[in-house]
């Protein structure tokens, strides 16, 4: 049975199809690239009725197949009499709940990202142009234990001004217009990462200065770039105690 044969005898519509697929290929990716291993994370979608479609509990992502894919509602509950979705679904709706222009959400475990939590290092701080330019900076979240409430609470705040955080000693959230946008940002925190810690590994570090900021952001305009940037706005900004 074909792709398209088997949406039709599921009554999946074609949206629903399309994205039930584009889970799969983003899960397939994350684990290619080893943001995920095993059946860590999570990726989902929101479909214009609202409900979402969430990669089930347990599930190693890198192998799913769409009819695989769970359908929630807002309240997190199983709309179709499909699989359980998973644990850490809380991550998703808030998003959702934050965020409701944005259509997709990956959860991952990048491992530089990760590590630059575990050693305290603050990725908000304005190192690389793109990242300036783009999305800011990748806030930090304090610690939330995963698969329970806490793990959303500890990240809505950064969600309302963010698209992308870092969950100490955890992982990552990326928000999007679509899955592949989505994705693109976990590319990049874990881009950021990875020099960071080469940087790190060789000597000082040391952020631009403001004024450097200051013209790098100003280029927004005329690159017609209105993302939410979390340079611009403070967004998770960490002040010294």
């Amino acid at each position: 049975m074909s792709f398209e044969e088997m949406a039709r005898a599921r009554g999946w519509t074609d949206e629903e199809a399309r994205l039930r697929k584009g889970i799969c290929e983003i899960g397939k990716l994350c684990y290619s690239r080893f943001y995920i291993v095993g059946a860590d994370g999570n990726i989902s979608a929101r479909l214009a009725d609202g409900t979402i479609l969430i990669t089930p509990t347990g599930a190693m992502k890198g192998f799913l197949e769409p009819h695989h894919v769970a359908r929630i509602d807002m309240r997190g509950e199983v709309v179709d009499g499909g699989p359980a979705a998973s644990s850490e679904k809380g991550i998703h709706i808030a998003a959702y709940e934050e965020r409701p222009e944005m259509r997709a959400v990956v959860h991952a475990h990048p491992p530089h990202a990760v590590a630059m939590t575990i050693a305290g290092i603050d990725m908000q701080a304005p190192f690389i142009p793109e990242i300036i330019v783009t999305i800011g900076g990748i806030p930090t979240a304090d610690f939330g234990t995963p698969g329970t409430p806490e793990l959303a609470a500890s990240i809505r705040n950064i969600l309302k001004c963010s698209d992308t955080v870092v969950m100490t000693n955890h992982g990552s959230v990326t928000l999007g217009q679509n899955l592949m946008d989505a994705y693109k940002k976990l590319d990049m925190i874990e881009h950021t990462a990875k020099i960071l810690y080469l940087a790190h590994s060789v000597g000082h570090v040391k952020p631009l200065n403001a004024e450097y900021v200051q013209k790098l952001l100003a280029t927004r305009g005329m690159l017609g770039i209105k993302t939410v940037n979390t340079l611009e706005n403070q967004c998770g900004i960490r002040r010294p105690n």
